[in-house]
């Protein structure tokens, strides 16, 4: 939020940190960046006092924080991806049960055929075929 940025400077020079924390974190490992956003914030005046003050805790916090949270966003990129992948398979075979349910309806092929077109299994065209309506 660009407002309250303005209006508290602490906030303004702690997103300053944090952002040259990830840009230093894509081209070294975390450790090297957050000792190197520390150093530079501390020449630039940004959080200088803080810093200087409790550099190896911050250090320290910086990393364990930034770790849970790239932690955090794998956790929910394979959450997302499990969830599209299972969506497809249910949509592939709500898909195939449909295709079957009209085949059943048509009476013009055998189960053996309505199986190979859907994809379906024999027994499962055969519960299709007791359950329609």
């Amino acid at each position: 939020n660009a407002e309250l940025m303005q209006h508290c400077s602490t906030l303004n020079e702690y997103a300053q940190y944090v952002a040259r924390v990830r840009h230093y974190a894509t081209d070294m490992p975390l450790n090297q960046a957050v000792e190197r956003a520390v150093d530079e914030c501390i020449q630039k005046g940004i959080l200088t006092e803080f810093l200087t003050r409790n550099r190896n805790e911050v250090i320290s916090m910086s990393i364990f924080e930034y770790d849970k949270e790239l932690e955090e966003k794998k956790l929910r990129k394979a959450e997302y991806e499990y969830g599209f992948s299972e969506g497809k398979k249910t949509g592939f075979q709500n898909a195939a049960m449909e295709t079957a349910r009209r085949m059943l309806k048509s009476n013009k092929l055998s189960l053996e055929d309505i199986a190979d077109f859907s994809g379906l299994s024999i027994d499962e065209i055969k519960q299709l075929q007791n359950t329609k309506s």
